[in-house]
């Protein structure tokens, strides 16, 4: 694939930038979280970019670009406080602005979602619609009885979700508040440095115990090996502590921009749709089958499907 790095606020950012064949493809942004990198998506770089070689229709076609956030991967590491999903989705915004597309679409899971959502919130005219597989979001405000209305299944499996992350959160608050501390453990210790991202990937997941059903070894060792050999895991750790300590400048309210949800069960959270609704202009829905947190590399085909369904409805 082709990568490139491009200086944004004094950082050297890296991406893939993939053309399609076909010439009005529409222009989509990928954007991984943590621990994954853009690692996640290259396949379904091919799919998305030549549909037709893949069986597909050629109308689905996509421009596809997939940033290192600053501080993963191949970019550089800020060497300031305050890269927080704000600050990340304004280097995104110049990133894309700088290729040359003025309207484009997003799509994005974990860090990749919340920082879509800025994106959407800020940048809104730039975007012609926003694709997310972790759509988080709490009762909407003022309501009575937010469970109102509420499908029985739906709040089941909020509950249930809520029930399984409990035992998976420990990394937030310390990621949240000593990220250095934890950094310097983990950066020197390749051992260590796999078995805290393989531990989120293993309980993540959608594989009925059997975690090669989803991810191949090549896999995991290729996200692990990118987080050691550029010594990036404090730096990209560091994101959960900058949320929190610094706020943004500009409020995000209800997001305009059409926006598509693929809700899979063994994600790590679940928002009702209702309350999705309450917070995005939900004109797209769709409860998968099976998969979890890493969608594009535990359901690649399920993801693909579904956001060429839904932008296909924008074209």
């Amino acid at each position: 694939f082709d990568h490139f790095k491009t200086a944004i606020d004094g950082l050297d950012v890296h991406f893939i930038h993939e053309r399609s064949p076909v010439d009005d493809a529409i222009p989509l942004l990928l954007t991984h979280g943590w621990p994954g990198s853009f690692v996640e998506f290259v396949d379904i770089i091919g799919p998305l970019t030549d549909p037709e070689a893949y069986g597909g229709d050629p109308s689905d076609a996509f421009h596809v670009v997939i940033p290192s956030l600053p501080g993963y991967g191949f970019s550089d590491k800020p060497e300031e406080r305050g890269y927080n999903p704000e600050r990340m989705a304004d280097v995104l915004a110049s990133l894309m602005e700088r290729l040359g597309y003025e309207r484009y679409g997003a799509q994005g899971g974990d860090w990749g979602a919340i920082i879509g959502r800025v994106l959407a919130g800020n940048y809104g005219d730039r975007l012609i619609g926003l694709h997310s597989n972790f759509v988080l979001g709490g009762p909407p405000r003022g309501a009575g009885d937010p469970e109102a209305g509420v499908p029985i299944e739906e709040l089941e499996l909020r509950q249930e979700r809520a029930r399984a992350f409990a035992n998976e959160s420990a990394y937030q608050t310390l990621q949240g508040t000593k990220p250095q501390s934890l950094g310097y453990g983990l950066n020197d210790s390749p051992a260590g440095l796999a078995a805290w991202i393989v531990e989120k990937f293993h309980g993540w997941s959608d594989h009925d115990g059997d975690l090669e059903s989803v991810f191949t070894k090549d896999q995991l060792l290729t996200n692990i090996t990118l987080y050691w050999v550029t010594e990036t895991i404090t730096s990209a750790s560091r994101i959960y502590y900058e949320a929190r300590r610094t706020p943004p400048t500009r409020r995000v309210g209800f997001i305009e921009v059409p926006t598509g949800a693929a809700i899979f069960p063994k994600e790590i959270s679940f928002t009702p749709r209702k309350w999705a609704e309450a917070q995005y202009n939900i004109v797209h829905w769709t409860v998968m089958p099976r998969g979890g947190h890493f969608a594009a590399l535990e359901q690649p085909d399920l993801l693909v499907d579904d956001i060429r369904d839904f932008f296909g409805g924008l074209r």
